[in-house]
């Protein structure tokens, strides 16, 4: 699990917008231009663009049934 602190300083890499936690698994960008999410895998977020570039389609209800 992400601790608050960092959770409060992480932003979307591609936007530098803010990002927040989706079913302790997921980093959604909140910039509605942008919603990239980002796995977070062994409680490491993985916070590269292509990353998030794979699940730009995918909508925010459908990342809990998802494993990153």
């Amino acid at each position: 699990m992400l601790n608050e602190d960092l959770l409060a300083i992480l932003a979307c890499p591609a936007c530098k917008s803010k990002v927040s936690l989706v079913a302790e698994k997921w980093l959604v960008c909140q910039n509605p231009d942008c919603q990239r999410k980002y796995p977070i895998k062994d409680d490491i977020p993985i916070m590269l663009i292509e990353e998030g570039d794979k699940y730009v389609h995918v909508p925010v209800e459908r990342l809990s049934e998802m494993e990153p």
